[in-house]
């Protein structure tokens, strides 16, 4: 009965129906406390949690998680215990309080460094990097996304590659230190490229714009607009109509 209630919550999470998956969900936890099997009723919290926290029901993720973590810590799965750490880090840095997750990054990163897990390493070094970017710690969070760079390649993870150069990018941005920014929003663009996500590349082109326009390079700027209005046109983007203004105004900006 459990995997009838499952298999219908990854069916409606599927069609991004949360209200319908988050109640699935819930009937497979009652089911499995009832059936006192503590792996399945581990992995239904884990599925609920990771549910409301994309549904921003935060403090109920949190309760699935810990219930998790209590479980996997008697099982003595260590691997696992570190993934429920960075969903409860993931979970602060969400609410706006990046604090209080270093402490469960920082767990996670001890027990699964000696495993050599890179795929979930270079997950929890880019959100340590992103904790620290929210600090505005840019020399710290810089540090962290060249690990998570580091351990992306290992594996072979080219939206992980995508998605640290992206916000390596903006931290280096946000610093203002604009060539390694330019330099990572390019490297990001191959990368959502070779992914084949023009929502991704429109996204990193409109912030290499940025750069271009700062250090007064028009001719680039204009480029860089240029492609993603060819993006936003043909992939039906929902900015289609800022990106349009976005151009007209750089085109019509002094050179």
């Amino acid at each position: 009965m459990s995997d009838d209630h499952k298999h219908r919550a990854r069916i409606f999470l599927h069609r991004g129906q949360l209200a319908q998956a988050k109640a699935a969900y819930e009937q497979a936890v009652a089911t499995d406390r009832l059936s006192l099997n503590q792996g399945a009723l581990s992995d239904s919290l884990g599925n609920l949690g990771n549910v409301c926290a994309l549904s921003g029901a935060l403090d109920q993720a949190e309760d699935c998680y810990r219930e998790v973590l209590a479980i996997q810590r008697t099982e003595q799965n260590q691997q696992a215990i570190g993934q429920t750490l960075v969903n409860l880090g993931n979970l602060h840095v969400g609410a706006g309080t990046p604090e209080k997750a270093r402490p469960y990054y920082l767990e996670a990163l001890d027990l699964l460094t000696p495993l050599n897990d890179h795929r979930a390493l270079g997950i929890l070094y880019h959100n340590l990097g992103l904790e620290k970017a929210c600090q505005s710690e840019w020399e710290a969070a810089t540090t962290y996304f060249t690990r998570a760079l580091d351990a992306h390649r290992i594996v072979g993870n080219e939206e992980g590659l995508a998605l640290t150069y992206s916000q390596m990018g903006k931290t280096y941005l946000d610093a203002s230190d604009l060539r390694p920014a330019e330099k990572c929003f390019n490297n990001a663009s191959e990368h959502f490229v070779k992914l084949g996500n023009a929502p991704g590349e429109a996204a990193v082109l409109r912030l290499l714009t940025d750069v271009y326009l700062r250090v007064a390079d028009r001719i680039s700027a204009i480029r860089c607009r240029e492609r993603v209005l060819f993006l936003a046109t043909h992939y039906n983007l929902p900015e289609l109509n800022q990106d349009l203004a976005a151009l007209h105004q750089i085109r019509q900006s002094p050179p």
